[in-house]
Formats: structure tokens, C-alpha cells, sequence
């Protein structure tokens, strides 16, 4: 199998287009390197996926690959069925690793998507795609270790909000409730947190919007929070 448009490949040599002995090792390696800079990007923030998942996922979906280009080369086969089966495993491995905090959130999806990338990158590189697995890596990368600070900014100007509150009792809801509005603040939901039914403590999930347009102009959530932090009434409250 010949890639003549992958720019790496045509400078490593034409060894590196065909699936040999040293074009498998140098896939592998190169799987098991691009994977770990993943891995080790999500590790070091403490996810549910780390290192070793990732490397191993993005590892399978190389060796996938290149079995199915042995297996149609060798029968004259067309089909891409192990790498067909390496995606839908990623795609497993990816759904067990979300989960629902105590606060009621959905978490692990950005891990979630960037296992099911890694798969993707393992089988453009078993399939001798060089130049396309580095840009896809790096890419990753970039979205997973840069855009977060953008992503917060955004949420931070948005005129709507989620915030975990613990009250000391269940009677301070209404003031709570009265005090939002007072600072221009509108409720869309409340929720009752079941995790802490027992803790005596009152745990809701605010869905907030931001219906002051001078609030809209200087205040970010982190203002708003802070002063709402000062209520006597309030044990603890933060965005979500």
C-alpha cells in the first residue's frame, strides 16, 4: 500500500510506504509516542483515562490496521473489519469512562472524545499516515491543553450559569431566592442534590441567567458568585 501525497513518507523512503518489518516497528513506535503525549496530557490533569489507556487504545487501533492491510493483501480482500471492530471498541472504552459526579454533572466527555480520537490516529498511523497522524496529534493537543482557557472565558461572559449552593438550612432557600433577584440575577431551575440527603446540609443545583444589563456589561460569574458567597445563609457555593 502506497500513501504518494504523505510528505513524511516520501522523505523517510519508499521502505516507509509498504508494510514491512521496519515500517510495522516504526508505526508502533510512533503510536505508542503520539498516544503517550495524549495520555500524558489527560493524566496530568487527573482523568478518569490516563497514560496507559491511551497509549494502549491508540496501540490497538495501529495494530488493527495493519492486519487488515496483511489480510487484503494477502486474500484480495477490500474489507477493514478489525479496524472497523478497533473503532467500535474505542467507542465502548470511551462511554465507560463518563460518569455523574455528586453534582449532578455529566463527566469525562472531552476524555471520552479524545480516547475515540486516539483510535482514529492509531489507525492513520497502522495505515502509513504519517504527516496526518502529527498534525492530528498536535491538533488534539492543542484542543485539549489551550482551548480550555478560551472555553473559560467564554463561560465566564455568558449570561447564563450553573452553581452548586449548599445552604445551612432549607428555610434559607426563599432568601436566596429573593436575593437573586434583587441583584438582577433570574432563576431558571433549581434542583434538590440527592448525594447529600443525609450530610445536613440544603445541596441545590442553580441554573442562573443574568438579566441586569449593567451586570451584562462588568460583572463575570466569578464577582457574582463572590458575593453571593457572603451571604450568612450560604455554607458554599461555586460554578459548575
Amino acid at each position: 500500500m502506497t500513501v504518494p501525497s504523505d510528505i513524511i513518507a516520501r522523505l523517510l523512503g519508499a521502505w516507509s510506504l509498504e508494510l514491512n518489518t521496519y515500517s510495522a516497528t516504526l508505526r508502533l513506535c510512533l503510536s505508542v509516542l503520539l498516544s503517550a503525549v495524549i495520555g500524558w496530557e489527560r493524566a496530568s490533569k487527573r482523568h478518569s483515562a490516563g497514560l496507559r489507556t491511551f497509549m494502549v487504545v491508540t496501540f490497538a487501533g495501529t495494530v488493527a490496521m495493519m492486519l487488515d492491510i496483511l489480510l487484503n493483501t494477502v486474500f484480495g480482500g477490500t474489507l477493514f473489519l478489525l479496524s472497523a471492530a478497533s473503532v467500535v471498541s474505542a467507542t465502548i472504552i470511551a462511554a465507560n469512562s463518563l460518569f455523574f459526579s455528586s453534582r449532578n454533572q455529566i463527566r469525562g466527555i472531552t476524555t471520552s472524545g479524545a480516547l475515540w480520537g486516539c483510535c482514529l490516529l492509531g489507525l492513520a498511523v497502522g495505515a502509513g499516515f504519517y504527516t496526518l497522524s502529527l498534525a492530528g496529534t498536535f491538533t488534539l493537543l492543542f484542543c485539549l491543553s489551550v482551548m480550555p482557557s478560551l472555553e473559560n472565558y467564554l463561560k465566564d461572559r455568558s449570561n447564563h450559569f450553573e452553581v452548586h449552593l449548599e445552604l445551612k438550612n432549607s428555610r434559607c432557600l426563599q432568601n436566596f431566592v429573593t436575593t437573586i433577584r434583587r441583584l438582577g440575577l433570574k432563576i431558571d431551575a433549581i434542583e434538590m442534590n440527592p448525594a447529600y440527603a443525609n450530610s445536613g446540609l440544603s445541596v441545590y443545583s442553580v441554573s442562573i441567567s443574568i438579566s441586569s444589563e449593567e451586570l451584562k456589561k462588568y460583572k463575570t460569574h466569578c464577582e457574582i458568585i463572590e458575593a453571593l458567597r457572603t451571604l450568612d445563609y450560604v455554607y458554599h457555593i461555586e460554578e459548575i
